[in-house]
């Protein structure tokens, strides 16, 4: 049984994480290439999309918390 705390912390630090945790892990690694992508993107852009990559984390953390939960 999956701690839905646990699933959205995993997923905040490292997204897809708590996707994984929770299940469903072709989930996690659709999350986790997205924030690869957007890490890379946001290395070479600028401050606009870092803050893109935040909110994703962030959903990213509310979606495993509710697939849990």
């Amino acid at each position: 049984m999956a701690n839905a705390i646990l699933a959205a912390v995993l997923s905040f630090l490292i997204p897809g994480l708590g996707q994984a945790y929770a299940g469903d892990v072709k989930k996690g690694v659709i999350f986790f290439i997205i924030a690869v992508v957007l890490a890379i993107i946001s290395f070479f852009t600028g401050f606009l999309l870092s803050i893109i990559s935040l909110i994703f984390a962030i959903y990213a953390a509310y979606d495993a918390y509710k697939m849990v939960a």
